[in-house]
């Protein structure tokens, strides 16, 4: 790991005035040194204001000290644009309320950090929304929207957010407020007399539009008017346009060259927004299918003609890459054949009948061109499934295994969309000539798209390539009149090639008014103007040699774990909200802290796992305090579309950690739990009087460290498999009886939930199953999620062994709890030695949960609703992560509303907080309680005293419990109870 200075800048001083947070350590400043883009700089510090007056503060030290400031939201800008070596400033924490909005005149004022789906979310109650959407509407903020003057699948007929910008506070270069907004000829004038930075700005840009040569070169130069997406550059453009300049009817407005301006020219503290009414309620998706790239652009064509919402391109190679994310593969159930490319037509209109219409006869026009093979409309609940598909684009690139990947270097280019056809033709002759291979998707109904050529940015020869393609790319941009940036702005990464995209004389101007916003170049400097060559700064020193690691689970599926590691390209999926909705990132989403995301854990892995000297890579304080409020949820792994699973990383990082300094008591205990509760399970009475007086178990927390509020589990005195044993002992039948089923008898319904087992048998027998409990050893579950893995591995191999040659298709393992099971699913295949590889996947097709089991025989006809009551019941159901995130509650849902007149409602939560022993543990236990209150908690307290709480895992029924006092049931539980009649199957 490099040595990093941060300047011995003293921020003692700053610290006094700032009410917000100041972050100076390494590990902080190295979450922040990349964004979603190739680029890497680390920061001299990081800094979360809380209001203007912090704001302010730091523009004075900046200019005192001779730094910078890189302003920052969400952090997913592919450009570059928020990586610098000045101080940071992340407004997402802080600067997030919406602060007024007036329902009569259609507008909102709202602070940059404000998220722009939660945004719309608050405004829809009244019919209303903010009209660009970005592919990363659940996580991106309005400040990042208009820093890079956003735009979105439907800017066809919304524009971007420049066309919905009314107005914009600012600090300027000199620490004063400045509100842009629509000014007439006086107020123009007026602007020009005042006394201030804000009246020399007005006076500067009255001096340079004035002029009509300026005006002449600007208009021949800059990307062709007609182009909706264009971002190249200061939009000076626009302001020539305006009534001031031009006689248009335009009203000159500052806060459009603030838009797209990326933080360079003043900080935004408010953004004023025009609003619209949303649109019609019935929408289609007309998903059509095409054998060629080429097909699908004379297509585009086509479609345009009959008044679409949003066109959205997708190629082969994106469809392809959706094949092995968890999270997309249910996406993809509209796919017929292998299309080389499928563009998405959006309709929205007031009656399904009318867009049925016009599917109708777009397929028609469509085939008498000879384009496309396969047109299916997609309406209702299935619509978000397509764009959700659509959206992940981005991040399953990143889950390419190897070194080359679709790098974003020209991933942004608009031309005419008349023109697109003539473009790309000669676009492929220039990947043909460096015999590259290229994705596409994107916008194509308003001519952009992202181009991404496959490039190895670790070797020198592509990272020179990387200049060469975007110098010859950003030429023949020119050349049909377009703008290199459609949407994702220019930043370190275009920046270079502006003088080429509006001329060396458009580019001086340029250089003026940043000298004349910024003359200390305090604001983001490095983008747009002056920007360094665009293959400098990289995200993988070119030549570095990637660190071979050895390991415990197999990452050969990656090429390594350190390949793992670098799949997360920032895109920042992790950092959406509650709100939103999902799994991942329960420790983020209680926090909005970076350092608790997914992308810092794993940018601090990559950091000090890459070039690493130690012998031991893994040994570093840094990667365990990011590491520690992980709370191995498995959300990772099938909702980041690179499907980078941290829950995995942490416990191969854990295990190596402790080779070096020791494996905590705590941590032991917790792993061997099983062994605890086997110990006293022959005492269950004494140990439960332990654990139920407050004084004995308040010292035995104190000790181990855990939460003094949770009560100790208790251990049932049911013996499970002795129970089972003199249950079939006593019926005699079991040797009598088909449809055989094998019960994973786990650790946790061994021990705590021992009459859910029990019932689980019941169950089963009362449905017509025999059931057998194998031997079997546990399923290490508790291993694993405490960093022990090799303890775990022997675990894995050991069921393996037992068990393989037993489960089968016909003959299933079915298990109770979710956690438990799921680890034959997710962990053994990765996790065994290679002489078990073959049965451990076998074993995995088998493994199911009771509900899977439930409602495959029910899918069979094996199984009778006549074989439950058909009194009523009302049940809200919690699902478990991994089930959530590895397999589905669907399963739960169906089997939990088999019964007649039983209805079921899901919960929108994520993890509940609990996740093993992590909200046990006391520096843990606020943390896990404040996720809880996200969501969780408040629906269990608004239930009604006759509504079922329903929650597999056992550690989901714990935190429920000591969250809201209520008694929350496992699934087995509740179907037992609904049974018509209870009875031994054999009499």
């Amino acid at each position: 790991m490099e040595t990093i200075s941060n300047r011995d800048i003293n921020f003692d001083g700053l610290k006094k005035l700032f009410s917000g947070d100041i972050y100076t350590d390494l590990s902080s400043r190295l979450m922040y040194a990349t964004d979603a883009s190739a680029y890497r700089e680390i920061p001299i510090a990081v800094t979360r204001p809380k209001d203007k007056r912090d704001i302010i503060s730091l523009i004075e030290f900046a200019r005192r000290e001779n730094t910078s400031l890189i302003p920052r939201s969400a952090g997913t800008s592919l450009a570059g644009q928020v990586v610098g070596d000045g101080i940071i400033v992340d407004i997402s924490k802080y600067m997030n309320r919406i602060l007024e909005f007036n329902r009569e005149e259609q507008w909102v004022r709202v602070e940059p950090g404000v998220i722009l789906d939660e945004l719309n979310m608050e405004l829809k109650k009244d019919g209303l929304f903010f009209a660009p959407e970005t592919s990363t509407s659940n996580r991106c903020m309005i400040g990042g929207m208009v820093a890079n003057n956003s735009c979105g699948a439907h800017s066809l007929i919304y524009g971007s957010t420049r066309d919905h910008l009314i107005s914009l506070k600012v600090i300027l270069s000199d620490g004063s407020v400045a509100e842009f907004g629509p000014v007439d000829q006086m107020g123009f004038g007026k602007m020009c007399n005042k006394n201030s930075l804000e009246g020399s700005l007005y006076q500067h840009i009255n001096q340079i539009l004035s002029s009509e040569e300026n005006k002449k070169e600007i208009r021949n130069q800059y990307p062709d008017s007609s182009i909706k997406r264009r971002n190249t550059g200061y939009a000076i453009d626009i302001l020539a346009e305006s009534d001031i300049f031009s006689k248009s009817g335009k009203p000159f407005n500052f806060a459009n060259l603030l838009a797209g301006s990326e933080g360079t020219l003043a900080f935004i503290i408010e953004v004023k927004l025009n609003l619209i009414l949303l649109p019609p309620k019935e929408k289609g998706l007309l998903c059509v299918h095409f054998h060629s790239l080429e097909e699908a652009l004379q297509g585009n064509l086509i479609a345009l003609n009959h008044k679409p919402g949003a066109i959205e391109l997708m190629d082969h190679y994106v469809l392809e890459q959706t094949k092995n994310n968890l999270a997309q593969k249910k996406n993809r159930f509209f796919l017929k054949g292998e299309p080389a490319a499928i563009l998405i037509i959006e309709f929205a209109r007031d009656k399904a009948d009318e867009i049925r219409r016009i599917a109708f006869d777009l397929e028609k026009n469509m085939r008498s061109h000879n384009l496309g093979y396969h047109f299916p409309l997609i309406t209702g609940k299935n619509i978000p499934k397509i764009w959700a598909l659509r959206k992940a684009g981005l991040g399953v690139l990143s889950h390419v295994p190897g070194d080359a990947k679709p790098v974003p270097v020209i991933e942004d280019t608009a031309v005419k969309p008349e023109d697109l056809p003539s473009y790309l033709a000669e676009f492929s002759e220039i990947m043909k000539k460096h015999q590259l291979s290229c994705v596409f998707y994107g916008h194509i109904a308003t001519g952009e798209l992202h181009l991404r050529p496959v490039l190895n940015l670790k070797d020198k020869h592509d990272v020179e390539l990387f200049r060469i393609i975007a110098k010859e790319t950003a030429q023949l941009v020119k050349k049909y009149n377009g703008s290199l940036s459609g949407e994702h702005g220019d930043g370190r990464l275009r920046g270079e090639f502006i003088p080429l995209m509006i001329g060396n004389k458009n580019y001086e101007l340029l250089l003026e008014i940043k000298n004349a916003w910024d003359p200390n170049n305090i604001f983001n400097p490095g983008k747009i103007v002056n920007t360094p060559a665009m293959n400098s700064s990289l995200r993988y020193v070119p030549g570095i040699k990637t660190h071979e690691i050895d390991t415990i689970f197999d990452f050969s599926a990656s090429m390594g774990i350190l390949r793992a590691v670098e799949k997360c390209n920032g895109s920042g999926d992790c950092r959406k909200s509650a709100l939103i909705g999902g799994v991942m990132c329960p420790s983020y989403m209680a926090s909005k802290d970076e350092n608790k995301s997914t992308r810092a854990r794993a940018n601090i892995l990559r950091e000090f796992l890459t070039g690493s000297t130690k012998a031991n890579p893994f040994n570093n304080e840094e990667i365990y305090e990011v590491m520690d409020l992980c709370l191995s949820c498995k959300g990772c792994k099938s909702e980041c579309p690179s499907s980078v699973d941290i829950t995995k990383l942490k416990a191969e990082f854990l295990q190596h950690y402790y080779d070096d300094n020791g494996t905590p008591l705590r941590t032991k205990l917790i792993a061997n739990f099983h062994k605890i509760n086997n110990l006293f399970s022959y005492f269950p009475s004494l140990f439960n009087t332990v654990a139920k007086n407050p004084l004995l178990s308040g010292a035995i927390k104190s000790i181990l460290g855990f939460a003094g509020e949770r009560p100790l589990p208790m251990i049932q005195k049911t013996r499970v498999k002795k129970w089972h044993n003199q249950f079939i002992k006593k019926n005699g039948y079991v040797e009598k009886r088909g449809n055989r089923v094998y019960l994973f008898l786990d650790e946790f319904t061994k021990f705590q939930d021992a009459d859910t087992g029990v019932k689980a048998i019941e169950l089963l027998y009362n449905l017509g199953y025999e059931v057998i409990i194998p031997d079997h050893t546990v399923s290490g579950r508790t291993y694993l999620s405490k960093g022990l893995l090799r303890k775990a591995k022997r675990c894995a191999e050991k069921n393996v062994a037992m068990l393989s040659d037993l489960v089968s298709e016909e003959t299933p393992l079915i298990g109770i709890e979710p956690s438990c099971i799921l680890t034959f699913r997710d962990e053994y295949p990765e996790l065994v030695s290679k002489k078990y590889h073959s049965q451990a996947k076998k074993l995995a097709a088998s493994s199911l949960l009771f509900e899977e089991f439930f409602m495959l025989e029910v899918s069979k006809g094996k199984i009778s609703k006549v074989d439950f009551t058909d009194a009523p019941a009302s049940i809200k159901l919690h699902g478990h992560c991994y089930q959530k995130s590895l397999a589905s509650t669907e399963p739960t849902l169906s089997m939990l509303s088999f019964p007649e007149n039983y209805t079921v409602k899901e919960i929108q939560s994520g993890c509940c907080g609990m996740a093993g022993s992590f909200g046990y543990e006391k520096e843990h236990y606020e943390l896990s309680m404040q996720i809880g209150e996200l969501v969780l908690f408040p629906s269990v307290r608004e239930s009604g005293e006759n509504t079922i709480i329903a929650a597999p895992g056992t550690s989901c029924r714990q935190q429920i419990s000591d969250g809201t006092g209520r008694k929350a049931f496992h699934p087995v539980d509740i179907m037992y109870e609904a049974l018509q009649t209870k009875k031994n199957p054999a009499n």
